[in-house]
């Protein structure tokens, strides 16, 4: 009897473990881990997280459910930088951009539900490369966005946002075009792309893309780029220029790559 006692409660601590991991509970903490350091660089340049979570989410729950679980994630470290740059946000910008893009990615989301967006996930890794020597020419540089510049480039980057799983270097020409940058920057396209994000979400709500194992890993994962976002400030206050725009361009260069990750798997 003792040794049937014995052989029953010795294996306990490798069901756990091996039951844990069958959950995806480790992958998770994983995730979470990386997810806050992650959202250190997206807190110092308004994106990035999403690009660089996208290949390990992509890898182990596959692109339809890793895009709901990226878009929960994105809210909640939106609302992060938020807080910390509220008194910064410029609203007019953010209103002309979210009022069109917020149906603009309602309407991707439903599309993304029933076509494939690979070919659309490689229009974007071009457009990335292209951007990082567009951004440096001069004729860029003297771009200059009014408000309804932002409103078309909310509905286009809208559409998109809500197809691909991530559109963040996308917003970062567009927002430094209309004249921010720094916290200003930081707030007001947090504002702009929470706003996208939350008629994402509704789309996949009403479709039934988000059950309860989708929202815990969007919740946690979130959290952890909500701390990445309040970490980073005293970066931001502190990087020059030029390190702001390398820092950008790598983000772009991320961004290309993860597309084709994306288009691979």
């Amino acid at each position: 009897m003792t040794k049937m006692v014995a052989e029953t409660m010795t294996p306990a601590p490798m069901t756990m473990f091996l039951s844990a991991l069958a959950l995806g509970i480790w992958p998770l903490i994983l995730l979470t881990l990386f997810a806050a350091a992650a959202d250190v660089l997206s807190g110092v340049v308004g994106t990035g997280s999403s690009l660089l979570l996208l290949p390990p989410l992509v890898w182990l729950y596959g692109p339809r459910v890793a895009v709901p679980i990226m878009g929960i994630a994105a809210v909640i470290g939106n609302v992060g930088r938020v807080i910390v740059w509220w008194r910064r946000i410029a609203w007019r910008p953010v209103v002309a951009y979210a009022v069109p893009g917020v149906p603009a990615a309602a309407l991707g989301a439903h599309t993304l539900l029933s076509i494939p967006p690979t070919v659309v996930d490689g229009a974007l890794a071009v457009f990335f490369l292209a951007m990082i020597a567009l951004r440096r020419s001069a004729a860029v540089k003297r771009w200059r966005f009014r408000t309804w510049h932002m409103a078309v480039a909310g509905a286009v980057v809208g559409f998109l946002t809500g197809m691909v799983l991530s559109t963040g270097p996308l917003s970062v020409p567009i927002f430094t075009a209309y004249g921010l940058s720094g916290g200003a920057f930081l707030g007001t396209e947090a504002a702009s792309s929470l706003l996208l994000y939350g008629g994402k979400l509704a789309t996949f709500g009403a479709s039934g893309a988000l059950d309860g194992s989708t929202i815990l890993r969007g919740l946690a994962i979130g959290a952890a780029l909500m701390f990445g976002s309040i970490a980073a400030r005293r970066i931001v206050e502190r990087i020059g220029t030029q390190t702001y725009d390398v820092l950008i361009d790598l983000v772009l260069a991320s961004g290309a790559a993860t597309m084709v990750v994306t288009i691979i798997r």
